[in-house]
C-alpha cells in the first residue's frame, strides 16, 4: 500500500507550499531550497517505490522499507499541516460575514491557506506556530526523500527479479506429463468442457468474420485448477482426433502481441519463427490456420487497461479467422472482464464455465494423493490421515494449496512434523514459486496502484463482512484513496464507483443476495499484503507480540476493555472501526482517550448493537479535526454531539439508530458549517430540522426538506445545491407566491436524477397556485425518477415529452384534480409506473393511436393502479390497440386494485409473472393467445364481484411457473376453465406451492381437485362457514404428503376444523386465528404437527381444553415443539 501516496499527496504537498512561497513577503524565504529539491527527487521516489511494490524487495531489504515507512510518515505530518490550514480557512470563513467570505474567493485555494496564517503571524509579532510546522514537517519531508539516492540502484535489479518471477510462472504452466490425481473433483468440469468440444457447430449466418469460431471462458480464482484442467483435456486423444491443430499458449502477465503470435506458431511449427515484423507473424500464422479446424488454449490471460488489450487482442486473433468451421478457442482467466473483453473481439455471446473449490472430502483425497505419494498403504497411518483432515478444513477448497500442502507433509512422515503444519500459519507462508499465494499475489500486484489501495484497506473488515458498495466507495473517498476528477461530469463517488466495479471484475468482490462478499483466499490474500498498515482485533484474535509502528486502519471487535492500552498509540492512525461488544461497560471514557490520542483519524465507526447501547459521543470528538467520515450506530442514541458542527472537513455523517430518538435536537443546531458535507444518513427526517440547509453545497442526497415559511427554511435554500442527485420536497403548500419556486433553480441541478414533490394534504388549496409552483420546479432532462403527491392541478411539464424523455420510475399519489395523464406511454425508458388515487382519470393513456400502438410502454416492467374509480379503459375511447402484443411488452409486475369500472385487457402482458387484481371490474382472465408457456407465477385476486371464471384448467399445460393462488371474496366465481381431461391425457397439474382461498368449495373446482404438490393453505376470510362440506373434507387426503403448513384466519362463524388434518402425514405447522372466535375444540392432530398457534379472540372452551395445568385435551398437544394461545 506504500506506493499510491507518493503521488498524489507529494504533489499536493509542493504545489500548496509552492503557492504560499509566491505569495509570502519577502523577509520569508524558508522552504524554497527544500521545495527545489523536493520537486527533484520526486519522480526519483516515485520510480523507486514502484519498483520495490512490484517486487517486493523491500520485505527482503530492510533499510529500504524502514526509509519508504519514514517517507510515508513525514508525507502524513507535512499534509496534516496543511490540512489544518484548510481547517482554519473554514474556521476564519465563518467568522467574516458574507461580503468577505466572496472577496476571498479570489485567492488560489492553497494560497489563501497560507495567506490566512501569515495574516494572524503579522499580527503576532510575525510568528506563526502553524508556519513554523509546515516548515519543520517540509524539512523534515525532504531530509528524508534525499535518501532515494541509496536505493536507485535496486531499479535494475527489481525489474529482472520480476522477469525471472514471470517466466518462472510461464513453465510452471507448460503442458506435459500430467499426474491422473489432479482431476480429482473435477470430473464433472471436464466432461463439461469436452461436451462443449464436441456438440456440433453449425456454419452461424452471421456476416462476423468469426464465424467458425466459438468460444469457452474458463474463470476461477488462483489456484483452483483451470490450467490442469485444460492440460488434460488437451491431452485427450479424442481431441486430437477431432482437429486439425492443436495450439497452447501461456499469456501470462507479461501479454504482448508479437510474442503471443510467435508462442502460436512455435507451439505449431515446433520451432521458433524468425519473422520480425507483425504484419509477416500474421501472414504466416494466417497460412498455417487457413481452413484447418484448430483448437486453441489461451491459458491465464490477465487485463490491465481494457481498451488498449482490447485492441492489441484484435491484432493477435486476426489472423484465426481463416480458420475452419468448428475451430475452438478455450480461455483460461480469473477475470469476468478478460472473458467479456475476448468474446467482444471475436464478436461472440460470452460464454463461461466457473471452477469453484473442491467440497472437502475432494481435497482431503486430493491432499493424501500428494502427501502419501509413493506410500504402499496409506491406511497404515491412520493418525496422520486424521491431522490431514484437520489440515484441510484451512485449504478453503483450493486444489493448488492441497497440492503444495501435500507436498510439504510428503517430507517428512512423522506426527510432529504433520501437527507442527497443523498450527502453522500456512495459508499465508513466505512466497515461494509453489505457493498459492504467489499466484494470489500476483494478482494484486497487477492491479493498478489505485484499485491495490483500495482493495487492501478492506482486510480491516473480517471474512464474510458484507460490503455496501457505496458506503465503502464513501471510505475509500474520506481516506484521500480517490483523487478529485478532472471531468466535472463526475464525482468522486463516480470514479470510486468505477473503481469498484473494476475490482468485481476482476474477481475481488462477489456478488451475494445484493450485497458484495470477498472470497476466503481473497480475504487472506488482503491481509498479507496489508500487514504493515491494517490490523483487525478481534476476540478470539491474540495480539501480535510487535504491533507495527506504520499502522495506519484498526478495527476492533472485541469485550476487553484494556485492548486499547495494550495497542498503544498511533500518531497517524486514519481509521477506527469499532464493531459490536467494544468496551461496553465503560465505552464513553474509551472514546474521550481515542479522541485525545489519535488526533489524525479520517474515518470512525462505532457500532454498538446491544440495548445498553451509546447514548451519548463525548464532545472531546471535536480534537479530531481531519475527520472526514463518521458512521454511528446504537440502540439508544439520543443525539450527536453539539462539536461535531466543528469538524470542518467532514463529508459523510452517517447515524443508524435501532431505536430512533425523538429528540428534536439531535443534529446540532449550527450543523450547516459543514460546506464539505457530501452525505447523511439519518435515522428519520431530521433534515427538516436544519436552518439554512442551503450552506451544505456539496450535499448529495436531500431525502425529505420540510418547508416552513420562515427564514431559513424556505424553497430558495436549495438555489446553490448544485450537487443534489436524490431531492425530496415537501409541504409545497407553504410556498405562498409561485416565482418563489423560481429560487430553487432545479433546472440547473445537472445531477439530479431522483425527484419527489410533495404538498402535505389535499385540503382546499388555489388550484392555480399548485400549478405555477410546480411549472417553476421543472427540472432537467437527467432526472430518472419522478414522485408527485397530493399535487391538485394538472400536469403542466410533464406533458413534453423531451423533458420527462429520460424517466424511468414515475409515481402519482392522490392527485385529485388529474383529468387526464401525460403520454407515459410513449417514454422509452419507463421500467415502473405507480398511480394512486386519481378519482378523475378515464385512461390510462389519452395520447396512443394506431401508428404508435407497438411502441406503448415499451420498456415498463411495473405497473401499479390503486384507487381510480373512474378508470375506464386503457386507452381513450376509439384509439384501443386491436392486436396482441402491443402492451407492455416487457411487464413483469402488475396490480390492479380499486378499480371497479376497468375492463380487462384483451390480454395479460406475455412476460407478466406477477398479478394482484382486487375490486375490479374484470370478469375473466386473458392469456396470451399462443402456444408459449405463462411465466405467470403469483396469481392474487381478491374482492372482485364480477370475476365468474378463471381459465387455469384450459391453460394447464401453460401454466407450469404458476406456484402461488389467491382467490378470496369472489361470491359469483363459478369455475376455473373448463379441464377438457387434460389430467388423464397428459398427467398434468398445476404445482402449485401457495394456496389462499375464502370458499373451501373452491378447492373442488378443477384443476384445484387434482393438486398433489401444495405445501401452504389459507383459508380465510368468510364470515359464512361453519364447517367443512364432505368433499373438501376429502380434498385434504389428496394433499397428505405435501401440506407442511396450515392457517385458518378470520373465520367469525367457524365451528370445526376439518377431521381429516389427523392424516396429514407432513404437517408442521397449524395456526389459527385471529378472529376465529367460535371454534370450540380441534379435531386429532397429526403425530407430523409441531407448532400449533392460536391468537387473537377465541372461545373460552377452546382456550380451557388445551390449558397446560389440567386441561382436558392438554395431553393431545403435550408433545408439540411449540405451542402457544395469545
Amino acid at each position: 500500500m506504500a506506493e499510491w501516496f507518493v503521488g498524489p499527496i507529494m504533489e499536493k504537498i509542493i504545489n500548496a507550499c509552492s503557492d504560499y512561497l509566491e505569495e509570502q513577503v519577502g523577509w520569508q524565504t524558508g522552504m524554497k531550497k527544500e521545495l527545489e529539491s523536493l520537486r527533484e527527487n520526486h519522480p526519483k521516489i516515485q520510480a523507486v517505490v514502484f519498483a520495490a511494490n512490484q517486487a517486493q524487495i523491500s520485505d527482503q531489504n530492510p533499510a529500504l522499507n524502514k526509509w519508504i515507512w519514514q517517507l510515508r510518515d513525514a508525507l502524513d505530518e507535512a499534509d496534516d499541516v496543511l490540512d489544518e490550514f484548510e481547517y482554519l480557512k473554514h474556521k476564519e470563513q465563518l467568522t467574516k460575514n458574507m461580503e468577505e467570505t466572496e472577496k476571498r474567493t479570489a485567492f488560489s485555494n492553497a494560497s489563501f491557506l497560507i495567506e490566512s496564517a501569515r495574516k494572524v503571524g503579522e499580527r503576532a509579532l510575525k510568528i506563526d506556530p502553524k508556519l513554523k510546522r509546515l516548515e519543520e514537517a517540509v524539512q523534515k519531508l525532504e531530509k528524508v526523500s534525499s535518501g532515494v539516492s541509496t536505493f536507485l540502484h535496486l531499479l535494475d535489479s527489481a525489474k529482472q527479479e520480476q522477469q525471472e518471477q514471470q517466466r518462472e510462472l510461464s513453465e510452471a504452466r507448460e503442458t506435459g506429463s500430467l499426474p491422473t490425481n489432479d482431476l480429482i473433483g473435477r470430473g464433472e468440469a471436464m466432461e463439461f468442457v469436452m461436451q462443449w468440444l464436441r456438440k456440433p457447430s453449425n456454419e452461424s449466418r452471421t456476416t462476423s468474420r468469426y464465424r467458425n469460431i466459438s468460444l469457452l471462458s474458463i474463470v476461477g480464482h488462483g489456484g483452483m485448477g483451470k490450467t490442469t484442467l485444460l492440460q488434460h483435456v488437451y491431452e485427450e486423444d479424442e481431441i486430437t482426433k477431432e482437429f486439425d491443430l492443436k495450439i497452447w499458449v501461456c499469456v501470462s502477465n507479461n501479454f504482448d502481441v508479437k510474442k503471443v503470435i510467435v508462442d502460436m506458431l512455435e507451439s505449431l511449427k515446433k520451432e521458433r519463427p524468425r519473422l520480425e515484423t507483425l504484419e509477416a507473424l500474421q501472414d504466416s500464422l494466417r497460412t498455417e490456420i487457413m481452413s484447418k479446424k484448430f483448437l486453441l488454449v489461451l491459458d491465464d490471460i490477465w487485463e490491465s487497461d481494457e481498451k488498449q488489450d482490447k485492441s492489441k487482442w484484435e491484432k493477435v486473433l486476426a489472423p484465426l479467422a481463416y480458420g475452419k468451421n468448428g475451430s475452438r478457442i478455450l480461455v483460461t482467466t480469473r477475470m469476468d472482464s478478460v472473458a467479456m473483453m475476448i468474446a467482444k473481439v471475436i464478436q461472440k455471446k460470452m460464454e463461461i464455465f466457473r471452477l469453484e473449490g473442491l467440497v472437502e472430502d475432494q481435497c482431503l483425497q486430493l491432499l493424501n494423493s500428494h502427501a502419501f505419494a509413493d506410500v504402499e498403504n496409506p491406511n497404515d497411518y491412520k493418525r496422520l490421515i486424521s491431522i490431514a483432515g484437520e489440515i484441510v478444513k484451512k485449504l478453503l477448497g483450493s486444489p493448488l494449496a492441497a497440492k503444495v500442502i501435500g507436498g510439504v507433509l510428503n517430507d517428512n512422515l512423522d506426527e510432529r512434523h504433520w501437527t507442527k503444519v497443523l498450527n502453522s500459519d500456512f495459508v499465508s507462508p513466505k512466497l515461494g514459486q509453489n505457493d498459492i499465494f504467489l499466484i494470489l499475489r500476483l494478482s494484486y500486484m497487477f492491479l493498478p496502484k489505485h484499485l491495490q489501495n483500495c482493495f487492501s484497506f478492506c482486510s480491516i473488515f473480517r471474512q464474510d463482512y458484507r460490503f455496501d458498495k457505496d458506503d465503502l466507495v464513501r471510505m475509500w473517498i474520506a481516506l484521500g484513496f480517490i483523487q478529485q476528477p478532472h471531468d466535472q461530469e463526475w464525482t468522486m463517488e463516480d470514479i470510486g464507483g468505477r473503481y469498484f466495479d473494476d475490482l468485481v471484475k476482476k474477481s475481488f468482490f462477489d456478488k451475494f443476495e445484493g450485497y458484495y462478499k470477498m472470497h476466503d483466499l481473497i480475504h487472506e490474500l488482503a491481509q498479507s499484503v496489508s500487514i504493515h498498515e491494517c490490523l483487525r482485533v478481534e476476540d478470539d484474535t491474540k495480539l501480535p507480540s510487535i504491533i507495527p509502528t506504520t499502522l495506519r486502519h484498526l478495527s476492533v471487535q472485541t469485550r476487553n476493555p484494556d485492548i486499547m492500552k495494550k495497542i498503544g498509540q498511533f500518531k497517524y492512525l486514519h481509521s477506527l472501526i469499532l464493531f459490536d461488544s467494544f468496551f461496553k461497560p465503560d465505552l464513553s471514557n474509551a472514546l474521550i482517550e481515542i479522541f485525545k490520542a489519535w488526533r489524525s483519524l479520517r474515518l470512525l465507526c462505532i457500532h454498538v448493537s446491544t440495548s445498553k447501547g451509546l447514548e451519548m459521543i463525548p464532545e472531546e470528538i471535536e480534537n479530531l479535526i481531519h475527520l472526514r467520515y463518521i458512521n454511528i450506530g446504537s440502540y439508544n442514541l439520543t443525539m450527536l454531539p453539539r462539536s461535531l458542527s466543528n469538524l470542518y472537513h467532514l463529508q459523510y455523517i452517517i447515524s443508524y439508530q435501532y431505536l430512533p430518538s425523538q429528540n428534536d435536537d439531535f443534529l446540532p443546531s449550527d450543523i450547516n458549517k459543514l460546506s464539505n458535507l457530501r452525505y447523511m444518513k439519518l435515522p428519520k427526517n431530521y433534515f427538516s430540522s436544519i436552518c439554512g440547509i442551503g450552506k451544505l453545497k456539496s450535499l448529495s442526497e436531500l431525502d425529505m426538506f420540510d418547508l416552513r415559511d420562515a427564514s431559513g427554511y424556505r424553497i430558495g435554500e436549495l438555489e446553490n445545491m448544485h450537487d443534489l442527485c436524490i431531492l425530496g420536497i415537501n409541504c409545497l403548500e407553504n410556498v405562498k407566491v409561485a416565482e418563489e419556486a423560481c429560487s430553487a433553480k432545479l433546472y440547473t441541478k445537472r445531477r439530479l436524477a431522483d425527484l419527489t414533490l410533495c404538498w402535505s394534504n389535499t385540503d382546499s388549496r388555489n388550484i392555480n397556485l399548485d400549478e405555477n409552483v410546480l411549472d417553476n420546479l421543472q427540472p432537467s432532462k437527467c432526472l430518472r425518477n419522478l414522485i408527485i403527491k397530493r399535487y391538485m392541478g394538472s400536469a403542466i411539464w410533464m406533458n413534453n415529452l423531451n423533458l420527462i424523455s429520460n424517466l424511468e420510475k414515475i409515481e402519482l399519489t392522490d392527485c385529485l384534480e388529474c383529468e387526464i395523464l401525460p403520454p407515459f406511454g410513449q417514454l422509452p425508458f419507463l421500467k415502473s409506473l405507480i398511480l394512486f388515487g386519481l378519482p378523475k382519470v378515464k385512461w390510462l393513456e389519452s395520447k396512443f393511436n394506431g401508428n404508435d400502438k407497438y411502441r406503448a410502454f415499451p420498456l415498463l416492467e411495473v405497473l401499479k393502479i390503486t384507487k381510480l374509480e373512474a378508470l375506464e379503459d386503457w386507452f381513450e375511447a376509439g384509439v384501443a390497440a386491436d392486436q396482441d402484443g402491443c402492451l407492455f411488452p416487457c411487464l413483469i409486475e402488475l396490480e390492479l386494485i380499486d378499480c371497479p369500472k376497468l375492463k380487462e385487457l384483451r390480454s395479460l402482458p406475455p412476460k407478466l409473472d406477477f398479478l394482484w387484481m382486487e375490486n375490479t371490474g374484470w370478469t375473466t382472465l386473458n392469456f396470451f393467445s399462443n402456444s408459449n408457456p405463462i411465466p405467470l407465477e403469483t396469481l392474487e385476486v381478491f374482492g372482485c364481484q364480477n370475476i365468474t371464471s378463471l381459465p387455469l384448467a384450459d391453460e394447464i399445460t401453460r401454466l407450469a411457473a404458476l406456484r402461488d393462488l389467491t382467490i378470496i371474496k369472489c361470491p359469483n366465481l363459478i369455475s376455473l376453465g373448463r379441464y377438457r381431461e387434460v389430467e388423464t391425457t397428459n398427467n398434468c397439474h398445476l404445482m402449485l406451492s401457495d394456496l389462499r382461498i375464502s370458499d373451501p368449495l373452491v378447492l373442488l373446482m378443477e384443476p384445484l381437485t387434482s393438486i398433489a404438490s401444495l405445501k401452504r393453505l389459507y383459508i380465510m376470510y368468510n364470515d359464512e362457514l361453519v364447517s367443512f362440506p364432505n368433499e373438501a373434507e376429502m380434498w385434504f387426503l389428496k394433499v397428505r404428503s405435501s401440506l407442511s403448513e396450515l392457517e385458518f384466519v378470520c373465520l367469525k362463524s367457524l365451528e370445526s376444523l376439518p377431521s381429516s388434518l389427523e392424516s396429514l402425514s407432513s404437517l408442521q405447522k397449524l395456526h389459527i386465528g385471529p378472529n376465529v372466535p367460535m371454534l370450540r375444540e380441534l379435531p386429532n392432530l397429526p403425530p407430523s404437527l409441531n407448532d400449533l398457534s392460536i391468537w387473537g379472540e377465541c372461545h373460552p372452551e377452546l382456550k380451557e381444553r388445551y390449558r397446560e395445568d389440567g386441561g382436558s385435551d392438554w395431553h393431545k398437544i403435550a408433545h408439540l415443539v411449540h405451542f402457544s394461545i395469545k
